[in-house]
C-alpha cells in the first residue's frame, strides 16, 4: 500500500461512474440505510461514541474510533477492497467486523449532494470532500479532493462524515427503529446518541422462550417473545435475524399459523454464519448455511409450540374455567333434587332419608358385618373380587381445563381439552369426563355465553345420565332432561 507523500491532493477512485451510481442510488434505495452503514462503519473502527446529528439540509455522524490515516482513506474509498475480510476483527475491541463490501459510505449519493469526510489518526489530519456535480461532470476516473491539515494535538482520533444539500427528508422516530434493529447498541462499549438522544434497545414485556443450538457453521440463538394479545402494531412484528448483533431480515417461521394476533410475535434469532447479500437487506437462501438454519428454527418452533397454544388460550380458559364451575354447580344442585339419578360415587352418603332408596343408606363397616355373621353362626367363604379394567386415562395438552364435581364420596371429574374436529364431542373414562373443545358444535357453541353454559350442561349431564344405566338409553335422555331443566331453568314448583 503507498502511504501518503507530500504534494498528494487527491485520492483516486477505483471503480466507475456506472458501478457507484447503481451501488448507491439503486443499490441503497432507502436513504435511511445510508445513516445505518455509517454508524457500522464507526462500529468496525472501534467507536466507544457515535453522535448522529440530524439537521433540514445536513446530516453529520461522529465518532470517536481509530480514525484513518492516508492508507486508511485509500480503502475507505476502494470498493472491494479485501480488508474487512482479511482482518474480520476489530484492532482495540475485537469486534466482529460488519462491513464486508466497502460499498455502504456511497449510499449518501441517493441523498445529498456534497459529503466531507475528516479524520485523524495520531498525526494524521485530513479533509475528502466528495462533491456529486463535479463528480457528474468529469470523466470516468476522478480524483476526490484530499485536505491535508495541520493535526491538532487537543483533538482524539476519530472521524466525522458530514453530508451537505441534502435533498431528502428523515423523521427522527423512523431513524431511530432503524439504529435499533441494524445497529448493534447492545454491544459492550458502544453506545449512539441522536441529536444528543442516546438510542436504547427496546425492551418488549411477555412470554420469552430463549433457545440456544450449535451447527458445523456456527450457534444460533435468541429468543421469541409472545407480547400481550392487546398488542396491535403489526410493524414490529417478526422474529428480526440478526448477523453479527445486526438485523438482516423478519421472519414468523409459520408461528402466524398459531396466533391469531401476529403482532404478539417479536423476538432474535442470531446465527453469524449465515451469508447476506451485498446490500444487506436479505440471506443468500440457496447456501447449505440457510438451509441448516431454517431447520434448526424449525425444531425450535416445534418444541415452542405448546407454550404458543397455552399463551393463545390464556384468555379463553378463563372463561372457560368459569362457565364449567357454574354449570358444574348447578348440576350439582339438580342432583341433590333428584338423588335416585345419582350413579354410584355421587350419592350423598347419610344425608338422605329412608325413602330415597340408596341415598340415604349408610353401609356397614366390615368389622359389623363380620361381628353379625358370627352372632347368627353363618361364616362366609371368602370370594375373590372380579378384577376391574383400569380406565384409560387420556393424554392432555397444557391447555387442559380440569374440575371436579363431588356429591358424594367420590365425585366426577370433567375435562375440558383438544381431541381433534373429527374426534366425538364427549367421552366418559371411569369417573372421567371428556369434552372435545375441537369439535364443530364445541366451536359454535363457545361463541355465545348462553349456549356455551347449554352446550357443557347437556355434555356432562348426559354422560352423568349414562353412567346411571347405560342400557336404558331412553330413560337414561329422559333423566338428562329433567337435570338440564332443573339446573338451568330452576325446578317446577306447585303455586
Amino acid at each position: 500500500m503507498e502511504s501518503y507523500k507530500e504534494g498528494i491532493n487527491s485520492i483516486e477512485v477505483t471503480v466507475d461512474k456506472s458501478h457507484i451510481v447503481t451501488i448507491g442510488e439503486r443499490l441503497y434505495g432507502e436513504s435511511i440505510e445510508l445513516i445505518r452503514e455509517l454508524i457500522n462503519n464507526a462500529y468496525d473502527a472501534d467507536a466507544a461514541e457515535v453522535k448522529v446529528s440530524i439537521k433540514d439540509d445536513s446530516i453529520i455522524v461522529e465518532d470517536n474510533g481509530l480514525g484513518m490515516d492516508f492508507d486508511g482513506l485509500r480503502q475507505y474509498f476502494n470498493i472491494g477492497s479485501t480488508l474487512k475480510r482479511d482482518s474480520p476483527k476489530s484492532l482495540k475491541f475485537c469486534r466482529d467486523r460488519i462491513g464486508e463490501f466497502g460499498i455502504g459510505k456511497f449510499a449518501t449519493l441517493s441523498a445529498c449532494l456534497c459529503f466531507e469526510v475528516w479524520t485523524k489518526k495520531g498525526d494524521f489530519q485530513a479533509r475528502v470532500t466528495f462533491d456529486k456535480q463535479e463528480w457528474q461532470g468529469s470523466k470516468d476516473k476522478w480524483h476526490i479532493p484530499l485536505e491535508i491539515q495541520k493535526s491538532d494535538p487537543g483533538l482524539g482520533d476519530g472521524t466525522k462524515i458530514i453530508l451537505k444539500g441534502v435533498n431528502k427528508r428523515f423523521d427522527l422516530s423512523d431513524i431511530e427503529k432503524r439504529i435499533i434493529e441494524a445497529v448493534p447498541i447492545k454491544a459492550p462499549n458502544f453506545s449512539v446518541y441522536l441529536n444528543g438522544k442516546k438510542i436504547i434497545a427496546r425492551f418488549i414485556p411477555g412470554h420469552r422462550i430463549p433457545f440456544l443450538e450449535g451447527t458445523e457453521y456456527g450457534i444460533v440463538c435468541g429468543e421469541i417473545i409472545i407480547s400481550s394479545p392487546l398488542e396491535q402494531d403489526i410493524s414490529n412484528a417478526g422474529i428480526e435475524c440478526k448477523v453479527k448483533q445486526v438485523t438482516i431480515a423478519k421472519d414468523f417461521f409459520g408461528l402466524e399459523k398459531l396466533l391469531k394476533n401476529i403482532a404478539q410475535i417479536k423476538g432474535e434469532v442470531n446465527a453469524d454464519f449465515l451469508p447476506i447479500t451485498s446490500d444487506r437487506t436479505g440471506f443468500i437462501k440457496d447456501t447449505p448455511q440457510y438451509r441448516k438454519f431454517l431447520e434448526v428454527m424449525q425444531r425450535v418452533i416445534e418444541r415452542a409450540k405448546p407454550v404458543l397454544t397455552e399463551l393463545s388460550e390464556r384468555k379463553e380458559n378463563r372463561r372457560t374455567r368459569k362457565t364449567l364451575s357454574d354449570v358444574l354447580e348447578k348440576i350439582k344442585n339438580a342432583l341433590m333434587l333428584n338423588l335416585d339419578f345419582c350413579p354410584e360415587g355421587l350419592i350423598p352418603i347419610g344425608e338422605g332419608v329412608s325413602d330415597t332408596g340408596q341415598a340415604g343408606f349408610i353401609p356397614e363397616s366390615k368389622t359389623t358385618r363380620d361381628i353379625k355373621e358370627k352372632e347368627e353362626g353363618v361364616l362366609k367363604p371368602l370370594q375373590r373380587k372380579k378384577r376391574q379394567k383400569r380406565p384409560q386415562i387420556k393424554k392432555l395438552t397444557p391447555t387442559a381445563v380440569i374440575k371436579r364435581l363431588k356429591v358424594g364420596q367420590q365425585g366426577v371429574s370433567c375435562c375440558i381439552d383438544h381431541f381433534g374436529p373429527d374426534e366425538p364431542e364427549c367421552a366418559t373414562e371411569g369417573t372421567i369426563i371428556y369434552i372435545n373443545r375441537d369439535h364443530p358444535l364445541y366451536q359454535k357453541a363457545a361463541k355465545k355465553k348462553d349456549t356455551y353454559e347449554l352446550h357443557i350442561a347437556r355434555l356432562v349431564t348426559q354422560e352423568i345420565c349414562l353412567m346411571k344405566d347405560c342400557r336404558n338409553l331412553r330413560q337414561a335422555f329422559q333423566r338428562q332432561s329433567k337435570l338440564l331443566r332443573d339446573a338451568l331453568a330452576g325446578p317446577i314448583t306447585s303455586a
